[in-house]
Order: C-alpha cells, then sequence, then structure tokens
C-alpha cells in the first residue's frame, strides 16, 4: 500500500510539472474509499489551475475521477480507492473505546466520513429528531437501518432504550428477532403495523400527560413508501403524530425509502433537511417545520 501512494504521488506531480503547475504532494490521508493527498504550491499558483488538471491526474493514476478542492490553506486531491474496503462495526466502535470516546446515550453509529472520522448521529439532539434514510435499490438502506440499530443496542441496555421494529417485506430486520430491547417481535404485516403506529401515538399521549420521555424509543421503519400506499390514511396520520410531537415524548423515527419525494415525505407534515453523509444512499436528519 506505501509503495502505491508513494507511486500515485509521484504521478500527481509529475502531471503538474508537465503542465508548468509546480507543487509538491507533502502528505495525505487514506480512508476506507478514498485517498486524499495535501499539495504544496508555491505563492501564485492558483486553485483553480490544478483543478483545471483534474482528468490529467485521474487518467495518470487509472482513477475513474479526481476531485480538488482547497481545505485549511492547502489543495487537496482526492482520489477513489480502486477497491473500497466495509467499515465494521465493532471494531469501529472498539476504536471509539480504546480511544477514550464515549457513545452518547441513544446515538447511532453510522461508519466512516470522509476525513476517517467516526460518523454519528444523535437522536435527542435539537436538529435531528427523526432520521429518513433515502437511495436507490441497492444502495444500502436497509444495511445502514440494521447498523443503526445494532449499534444502537450495543451502547444502550434495554431499560433505556426500546425498539419498534416495522419491515414490511420481512427480510431487512428479521435478523433482529428476539433481541431484548425489541418491545414487541418484528412487525411484517400492514394490518399490524397499523395498530402498532396507534399504539405508539397513544404511548406519546401518555407520556405527554405524564411529562415523560423516558426510556427513549426509537421506530424503525423499512420501506417506508410501500408501508404508506398499503397502509393508507390511517399510517400517514400515525407518523405524521409521531414526527410532530414524539421528539419530547422520546420517541424518535427512522425511516428508509427509495424516494424521498414531496409527494411521499410532504404528507407527513412537511420537513427541513438537515445532514447527509457521504455514503452509498442518504442520510438524512429530520424535523417537522414550524
Amino acid at each position: 500500500m506505501r509503495r502505491e501512494l508513494h507511486f500515485q504521488a509521484d504521478r500527481i506531480e509529475m502531471v503538474l510539472a508537465s503542465h508548468k503547475v509546480p507543487a509538491r504532494v507533502t502528505g495525505g490521508m487514506v480512508t476506507p474509499r478514498l485517498v486524499r493527498y495535501h499539495l504544496s504550491t508555491p505563492l501564485g499558483v492558483k486553485v483553480r489551475q490544478v483543478a483545471g488538471l483534474s482528468e490529467e491526474i485521474a487518467l495518470s493514476l487509472g482513477a475513474p475521477s479526481c476531485r480538488v478542492f482547497r481545505e485549511e490553506g492547502r489543495v487537496e486531491v482526492e482520489v477513489p480507492r480502486a477497491q473500497g474496503q466495509a467499515v465494521a462495526l465493532l471494531p469501529l466502535l472498539e476504536r471509539l473505546r480504546r480511544g477514550g470516546a464515549t457513545v452518547p446515550p441513544v446515538t447511532a453509529v453510522l461508519g466512516l466520513d470522509q476525513e476517517g472520522m467516526p460518523l454519528l448521529v444523535r437522536l435527542p439532539s435539537a436538529n435531528v429528531a427523526h432520521v429518513l434514510i433515502a437511495g436507490t435499490t441497492g444502495s444500502g438502506k436497509t444495511a445502514l437501518a440494521r447498523t443503526m440499530v445494532a449499534s444502537l443496542a450495543a451502547s444502550n441496555n434495554q431499560r433505556s432504550l426500546q425498539v419498534v421494529l416495522v419491515d414490511p417485506k420481512g427480510r431487512g430486520l428479521s435478523a433482529f428477532e428476539g433481541l431484548p430491547h425489541l418491545l414487541l417481535p418484528v412487525v411484517t404485516r400492514v394490518d399490524e403495523a397499523v395498530a402498532v403506529l396507534g399504539r405508539l401515538v397513544a404511548e406519546m399521549e401518555r407520556r405527554d400527560a405524564e411529562g415523560r420521555s423516558e426510556p427513549r424509543l426509537v421506530v424503525v421503519l423499512d420501506e417506508l413508501a410501500d408501508l404508506l400506499q398499503t397502509g393508507g390514511k390511517p399510517v400517514e396520520e400515525a407518523l405524521t403524530r409521531l414526527t410532530q410531537r414524539g421528539r419530547e415524548a422520546g420517541i424518535h423515527v427512522v425511516a428508509a425509502t427509495q424516494r424521498p419525494s414531496a409527494a411521499l415525505v410532504g404528507g407527513l407534515g412537511g420537513w427541513l433537511v438537515g445532514c447527509r453523509s457521504g455514503m452509498g444512499c442518504r442520510v438524512f436528519s429530520l424535523w417537522p417545520t414550524p
């Protein structure tokens, strides 16, 4: 790996020198999917001169693409790795523990960001509340939802966190059957989902009346569009109430869908979109619009 990195750094310098753009690679960073090279350029060299050579750099490295940008006073050249590596959840959690980091309560570990740093989403934080995972077929929506459930269960005991899983296809979340954190068995039938969502609304109202928000309750919905289409108005009304008022009662909704369209998501009362990850699918933190 080190030899390949030195080879690529030399090729980047050669391409720039051939176009009379003096620069040196002074370091870099390797993540599971990307290699980022730090460039040192003399005074007078403009970022757009380097950026204009991104295609030539990619061609020289045999890479499908190359991104050039400025960050913290230096020029960065970002190249995708030929063989991306998967990020295993358990080693990542162990890495956090070894580093002395404590995963905050009700916080899901998503993976690594483009800087190679752990990517977390804390559901009770003021700018999250609920999460929408969006992406095309095969982009990893269900895998990410499973990662969130597994990391939440690994970092929270069942007295402080309970989970409800709704899986209309009966395939994506069935592996969690028997998880101690489950409030009830994995829901696979639409009529069961309608009844469960109604019970969750009643629980939210009870908590509101008593001023309670514990234990935290995370509701994970796979195939949101399918659930809304087959469940109809009762599902839409229940989800609208949960997403609008659930946060203060300690209830958080995590939903996965192929189509985060206004027709689908807008039907739940309207949303503001927060952050997104640089993963195969997009992760939005959501909260109801005023």
